[in-house]
């Protein structure tokens, strides 16, 4: 089995979706140095915003596209199930983070928010995206259903 992206069938702008995790990174690290749970509520609901609403509504789309055409950067393409799969895994470790954060779980919540920052620093720095190796090693144990 080759490795293979969760494709979707439809294209998103792949630059703006590396600004989301350029922002999402920023309030991460922020979060790290002054753990308050309102931005990390505030991450999530973007997340959920993203994920399940309208994404025209989202403030961190809103911020990436307005960084994009400031700054001129070019559209790339890419497969937007890929990204859709990482933002979920997003919305996860967020969520981990917050219940942590809540529960007074100090370590738990400082090793989510690793994990995370070191996922966001792969797709930043290499366009890497761990969200699809993650869905090829899935695959290998459950297979597609007919």
């Amino acid at each position: 089995m080759a490795q293979s992206c969760p494709l979707a069938f439809r294209q998103i702008d792949g630059t703006v979706a590396r600004l989301n995790a350029l922002s999402v990174f920023s309030l991460l690290s922020l979060f790290v140095f002054v753990p308050n749970p309102l931005i990390l509520l505030f991450l999530g609901l973007d997340f959920i915003i993203r994920l399940y609403g309208n994404k025209s509504f989202s403030l961190i789309f809103q911020v990436s596209k307005a960084l994009k055409k400031l700054f001129g950067f070019k559209s790339a393409m890419v497969d937007a199930g890929a990204k859709r799969l990482a933002a979920h895994f997003g919305l996860f470790f967020v969520f981990i983070s917050l219940a942590a954060n809540l529960a007074g779980l100090t370590v738990l919540m400082y090793s989510a928010a690793a994990v995370f920052l070191f996922c966001l620093s792969l797709e930043l720095l290499f366009g890497y995206c761990i969200g699809c190796k993650i869905y090829f090693i899935y695959r290998r144990f459950v297979p597609e259903r007919l």
